[in-house]
């Protein structure tokens, strides 16, 4: 039976009360963590646009405000609660591989495509005053481009090959034959691009200069270099996650497996 939790009345009603729509567009995006992911779904101009109260803002988007003022304060809720709490090292490879995948493989998927329009965007803008800024362009397309092919060969090759090798282990069942002799070979490969987009996120943070927002800079500005903060973060913890348990745990895995076929 599949039991379907709902947040008190008391508790929605607090939910809907969050956010006042007489409040400026701008406000709101410096306010809320993650407004401005909200705003640009919905097409809502934050950056030139902003002094509009949100209100003025979602009549003239067609959007209803409630709706808008919802997703805002289901915001506010999400960065009150903390961060992750999974205990990674209790999960099955299996989960743990989908969980990778699913947190973080789609938030660097869909982040990608957000910051790529973002850097054109502020680029079109502040690039004469800021050349850094077409630097920054170019070491995050190669980023994008290299995390896609790997994110590619993880999803294809390696990760259904530690699935099968769980389920060999779980069923008593003998371990499946690599398309690689030994998964030593892809984890070595991952890893040395693990490093190289390590290199690039370093190259992104010195060229910012650590993120920092010029005096000049308007709010698509300040949103980018957040955004390009906040996707070091994840992407440093995704690959703390593969490089320090997934792989050693996917290697001593089939290591044990060869031993038990010897």
């Amino acid at each position: 039976m599949t039991v379907v939790t709902s947040r008190p009345p008391l508790m929605e009603e607090a939910i809907n009360m969050m956010v006042d729509p007489s409040t400026s567009v701008k406000d709101l995006a410096l306010r809320i963590p993650n407004a401005t992911r909200v705003f640009e779904k919905a097409k809502i101009d934050y950056c030139c646009g902003g002094s509009r109260s949100l209100a003025q803002a979602c009549a003239r988007a067609g959007i209803e405000v409630e709706k808008i003022c919802r997703l805002l304060a289901e915001e506010k809720v999400k960065a009150s609660e903390g961060g992750e709490s999974s205990d990674f090292q209790s999960m099955s490879l299996t989960e743990l591989a989908n969980y990778i995948v699913e947190k973080h493989h789609v938030f660097t998927q869909q982040e990608t495509v957000r910051l790529v329009a973002l850097l054109e965007k502020v680029c079109s803008a502040h690039a004469d005053n800021h050349p850094e800024l077409l630097q920054v362009q170019t070491a995050f397309g190669t980023l994008q481009s290299d995390l896609d092919q790997h994110m590619f060969k993880e999803e294809q090759v390696l990760f259904p090959y530690i699935k099968q090798l769980d389920a060999a282990q779980f069923n008593y069942q003998p371990p499946p034959r690599p398309p690689f002799v030994t998964i030593r070979n892809p984890l070595a490969v991952m890893m040395l691009e693990h490093d190289a987009a390590g290199d690039l996120l370093r190259e992104i943070r010195k060229l910012s200069k650590d993120f920092a927002v010029p005096a000049d800079a308007c709010l698509s500005y300040e949103t980018l270099y957040a955004a390009l903060e906040e996707f070091e973060v994840d992407l440093h913890q995704h690959i703390h996650l593969e490089n320090n348990i997934l792989f050693p745990r996917a290697l001593a895995l089939e290591d044990r497996a060869q031993a038990v076929m010897v």
